[in-house]
């Protein structure tokens, strides 16, 4: 799998951008503000529908206008397919494939598919548990597309649940709760097991990874914590029965407090190194180590799927040592396809070679052997 082209208008600082790409390496180089990483974010934005950057869409919309648009030509096994992404702040963002409207924009989630690595990515390791639930749910939603739908219906029936707690409060009418909890029980088991089976199956060549990338430190491990107590079954028919039960024993404290208190959104991707957590012990130098594994975990996980995921490695090399940054380069030259920021050349381990896109004053340069760029591009 590759992305044959990217064109974005009126997205982030760009008023207009058309690049032709590449199997292979191509790595953008700019200083920091020409807006290398505004493309790579609109390659992700693609395949997950959302930023790594920013939690919602507005940010993305060029200032001073009313709506931003990627376009990308994805190659799959010899198939093409054009996806086009309208978004609009303050509506409904619209999606094309091959410009025919599809009915929900979540229908283009696994056309393309990528692993980005960025210095965000530190917050998966010392961030709060939101974090690494949102990690986990995306990497779902890459593996198998059909969660995007549980994860949306899960989050609806969360805030309904919530907002009827919050009533309940001021004396509100109660009779529809043990509606709302048999809602969350049916969809919270449905992605609870989801993300058992994932941090299962992750959780493997990650650790591995993480020996790779730093092999004095203690070993690391990940392990799913559940606000369900006790041993969790891999049947989502079992975890709703005890998710209806966990719901039954803490409804007094939940309409006192207002708040859910049990489900899929007070759980946590537990990251241990040695016999401890790796929050708040691990070393900087760890942290980005573990961080790295989990995202080499990933793009490891997704091949054994048969899927080819866009490696994209977002100004991420200037924050390696040297050790890590073979590691990580060793990983992208088996990709099929590997995107790379950087502000400085010299940051980008010398195998990696490939094309080369100079950016500088809202203009995009290339070096022999480039990917073809269709107009100059354009910055605002």
């Amino acid at each position: 799998m590759h992305l044959r082209r990217l064109a974005v208008t009126d997205f982030r600082s760009w008023e207009q951008a058309d690049l032709d790409l590449d199997p292979g390496v191509t790595v953008l180089v700019g200083s920091n503000g020409e807006g290398k990483t505004n493309l790579v974010e609109a390659v992700g934005y693609i395949a997950t529908l959302g930023s790594h950057r920013v939690a919602t869409d507005a940010p993305l919309i060029r200032r001073g206008a009313s709506r931003a648009v990627v376009r990308g030509v994805v190659v799959n096994q010899r198939r093409e397919l054009a996806v086009e992404l309208e978004i609009t702040a303050g509506k409904a963002n619209r999606a094309r494939v091959n410009r025919s409207p599809v009915p929900r924009t979540r229908d283009v989630l696994g056309i393309l598919r990528t692993v980005l690595f960025a210095p965000e990515d530190l917050a998966l390791v010392r961030g709060d548990p939101g974090e690494r639930r949102r990690f986990l749910d995306d990497l779902l939603v890459a593996r198998y597309p059909r969660y995007a739908g549980v994860r949306a219906d899960y989050e609806r029936v969360l805030r309904q649940r919530s907002a009827l707690l919050k009533t309940a409060r001021a004396g509100g009418d109660l009779r529809t709760l043990d509606v709302w909890d048999g809602h969350l029980a049916r969809h919270g088991s449905e992605l609870l097991a989801g993300r058992l089976d994932l941090v299962a199956g992750l959780a493997p060549p990650a650790t591995a990874a993480f020996a790779d990338v730093a092999p004095s430190s203690d070993p690391a491990a990940l392990q799913y914590r559940s606000s369900l107590e006790g041993e969790l079954p891999a049947d989502a028919a079992a975890l709703e029965e005890l998710l209806l039960e966990a719901l039954g024993r803490v409804r007094r404290q939940e309409v006192d407090r207002g708040v859910c208190l049990v489900g899929p959104h007070r759980d946590d991707l537990e990251i241990r190194l040695g016999d401890g957590p790796a929050k708040g012990y691990a070393s900087h130098g760890e942290s980005w180590a573990l961080a790295l594994a989990l995202r080499l975990g990933s793009y490891r996980l997704l091949q054994a799927d048969d899927v080819e995921p866009v490696l994209i490695l977002d100004d991420v090399f200037a924050e390696l040592d040297t050790r890590r940054r073979r590691a990580l380069a060793a990983v992208a030259l088996q990709a099929e396809q590997v995107l790379v920021t950087a502000a400085v050349a010299e940051d980008v381990p010398a195998e990696l070679g490939g094309a080369r896109i100079t950016m500088s004053g809202g203009t995009a340069v290339r070096t022999a052997g480039s990917p073809a760029v269709d107009h100059p591009v354009t910055a605002t």
